[in-house]
């Protein structure tokens, strides 16, 4: 958990906090997530207070958590962008792009300081820089442009002194007054938090440090607002139990502080009202009483106040009451189960084939129930384990944004089909070469500038991402507008390689040729990728999945990767064949026809095997009998059957004795369990117990062609 753990967990006085560990570090990276996307969104010219908001309110909750467990790095480097943020959507500051770069670069350091807390065992992140960087911002912009008149201004005049009062942080000296305490050691744990974040200021106990009463009393020399500091504070103690007065005697708020309530009303405030000037409250005067009132007569919050705490926390409530946080562990052990529910409703189905219906007619009605329900429910545990392409399209923005600064391009990104679900495994595995296939169109598919004007094209080029389901696969393409393959080039580079690479070659041919290993077509290699370098790699990742990659290319307007996956590696249908006493089972989305053949149809062709004429399209044939040398005992039978399958974009007729039936397969991973075998992509337990090989109808594709 890295360095701060043990500190993190003595901060909440005797409870262990570091059960709270992880909800806390999935809720950071879902904030640093959402912060990037709207910071990326961002026009800087023309920010709106809500989208301000909603970034300062991320950061917020970061350093909140952060300063609750204890992480102080975290926590330093989110106050420093909280007060960014701060003037920002107070409008003391205009938004420029250097300030969202560091804001970003802020976003990737928070990442590596909350990995290193999880325990990824990587080294302190120093952000010394980015410190320096968010205060020159603060402090250099304000002196620049001493407060711009706020835009909310013209809707609620506020008075002077109040909307300039946020730009003095000059330094107070207060009194702070915790408890009182059953345990006193808490008070220190709040001096430990002040001393680490460095731009507080400093803070020493006053009167031996403890009063009779168990009120711990402090001296504090602050530049920060009380409610910074009360913000910081009520994530350790109670609300009520932290009290700030001006340094000297006494109890209680002290008159100017911001939001203190009048004296009259002093003792009925119970000390959690809204401030006056609480991030996101509107500055009127009227505007704070009115909230004032609404609290008090404890109507809903939420519909009442756009102030940052109060919208934030039912919110948050109403998320965590809708979703439910289950590790990935137990939806595999469910997914295994309901597989095995399935495997054992299968065999008792066929087992019940042969009772006579009229005796066992409740029987026969409660398996037919059984099956229903069974499918019914396979598919609820599997549609748990989707999720939407949104979560791979997402990372691409930021990676495209720095990646067309540092080639000097303008690059623009479209996605499509954001909502289209895929299986969990298979987003964690494909995200990898999505990434791969982005980069290559940014580097080497889009033209420079001046190359695109000069080509009569816009010269910002655009990348598409476009997820849609097609049968059982789901498809992602990768398209850019940019210059396109070269046949001439590409065929040059092949032979140089020593590829054998005819001038025959059909046009999609030539462009496979950048999946052989090693193969590249840039004239100089650069840092960033080499289209080819690494595409043998993601072919193989794909391949390894159960997919296919096609690539279309125009020279001059630019290529289109197609990526095409199952849905899903656990459960699929699938017909049954039989050959000889065995069994297979094709992928249902890869079977097109069946048709029954006779043997005279079937031609020899010289050099590349047997094909039969389908409705004057000539195909391969493949006896699935020689390829797995099916034993046979009944020597005069000849296979008449052929089921066309389809992969790759090539079809072959397969050779079997008798089609069994269609089914929901469960795929068990043959290569985990045994070990690889050529033309098997799985197996899977059949009703009556014995096991069935899944048949990779893409290699068989391959072979024929061979």
């Amino acid at each position: 958990m890295g360095d701060m753990t043990s500190e993190g967990a003595s901060l909440s006085a005797g409870i262990d906090l570091s059960q709270f560990y992880q909800v806390f570090f999935e809720e950071a990276a879902e904030n640093l997530d959402t912060m990037e996307q709207l910071l990326l969104n961002l026009n800087v010219e023309t920010a709106d207070d809500e989208e301000l908001n909603a970034i300062f309110r991320c950061a917020h909750s970061i350093k909140g958590g952060a300063a609750t467990f204890g992480f102080s790095d975290v926590a330093e480097l989110t106050h420093q962008m909280e007060t960014l943020l701060d003037k920002l959507r107070r409008h003391e500051l205009n938004a420029t792009s250097p300030m969202v770069d560091v804001l970003l670069q802020s976003g990737d350091a928070l990442r590596a300081q909350l990995g290193r807390h999880q325990g990824s065992g990587a080294a302190a992140v120093d952000t010394s820089d980015l410190l320096v960087s968010i205060r020159s911002f603060v402090e250099g912009e304000q002196a620049a442009a001493p407060a711009p008149a706020p835009k909310a201004a013209a809707a609620a005049p506020a008075p002077a002194p109040r909307a300039a009062a946020p730009a003095k942080p000059t330094a107070r000296e207060l009194e702070l007054q915790v408890g009182p305490l059953s345990d006193l050691s808490l008070a220190d744990n709040l001096v430990e938090l002040f001393k680490e974040i460095t731009d507080l200021g400093t803070i020493e106990p006053l009167d031996g440090g403890v009063a009779a009463d168990g009120v711990r009393r402090f001296k504090v020399l602050t530049g920060s607002s009380d409610n910074d500091l009360l913000d910081l504070f009520t994530f350790h103690v109670a609300r009520e139990q932290v009290k700030l007065t001006p340094f000297g005697p006494g109890f209680g708020f002290h008159a100017d502080a911001p939001g203190a309530p009048a004296a009259e009303e002093k003792d009925n405030d119970p000390g959690y009202g809204f401030f006056d000037n609480a991030p996101g409250v509107p500055d009127s005067a009227e505007a704070g009483t009115e909230l004032k009132v609404q609290a008090e007569a404890a109507k809903p919050v939420v519909a009442a106040a756009p102030a940052v705490k109060a919208e934030a926390r039912p919110a948050a409530a109403g998320m965590e009451q809708s979703t439910l946080r289950v590790s990935i562990e137990k939806v595999d052990q469910l997914i295994n189960l309901v597989g095995e529910l399935v495997i054992t409703q299968a065999m008792l189905a066929q087992n019940s084939r042969d009772l006579a219906p009229g005796l066992y007619q409740q029987l026969a009605s409660g398996l037919a129930d059984l099956e229903r329900n069974t499918r019914d429910l396979q598919e609820s545990v599997m549609s748990i384990r989707m999720i939407p392409m949104s979560v791979v399209f997402n990372r691409f923005p930021r990676m495209l944004r720095d990646l067309a600064a540092k080639l000097g391009k303008k690059v623009e990104l479209v996605t499509q089909g954001e909502a289209t679900e895929l299986d969990k495994s298979l987003v964690e595995k494909i995200t990898d070469p999505l990434t791969h296939l982005v980069r290559n169109s940014c580097d080497h598919g889009i033209e420079q500038p001046a190359d695109r004007v000069a080509k009569g094209k816009p010269e910002q080029g655009t990348i598409t991402l476009v997820a849609s389901h097609q049968g059982g696969s789901i498809v992602i393409e990768v398209r850019d507008d940019g210059r396109g393959l070269n046949r001439e080039k590409l065929i040059k580079k092949a032979r140089e390689k020593g590829i054998d690479a005819p001038d025959t070659m059909t046009d999609s041919e030539v462009w496979g040729l950048i999946f052989a290993p090693g193969f590249s077509t840039a004239d100089q290699v650069t840092d960033v990728s080499g289209r080819g370098v690494g595409m043998d790699v993601v072919k193989r990742n794909i391949t390894s999945l159960g997919g296919t990659v096609e690539i279309d290319s125009a020279e001059g307007y630019g290529m289109k990767v197609s990526v095409r996956l199952p849905l899903t590696l656990a459960i699929m249908d699938g017909m049954s064949v039989g050959v000889g006493e065995e069994v297979y089972i094709l992928p249902l989305s890869s079977v097109v026809e069946s048709f029954q053949v006779q043997a005279d149809t079937i031609k020899t062709v010289a050099g590349s095997g047997r094909v039969v004429e389908v409705r004057d399209e000539y195909m391969p044939v493949i006896g699935l009998e020689t390829i797995f040398n099916v034993p046979r005992f009944d020597f005069e039978h000849v296979s008449s059957i052929m089921v066309v399958v389809e992969a790759e974009g090539g079809r072959v007729a397969l050779l079997v004795d008798e089609l069994l039936g269609q089914q929901q397969v469960v795929v068990k991973n043959l290569e985990a369990n045994y070990r690889k075998v050529t033309d098997v992509s799985g197996a899977t337990i059949m009703g009556d117990g014995r096991v069935a090989l899944i048949l990779d109808v893409g290699s068989l594709v391959r072979r024929s062609r061979h």
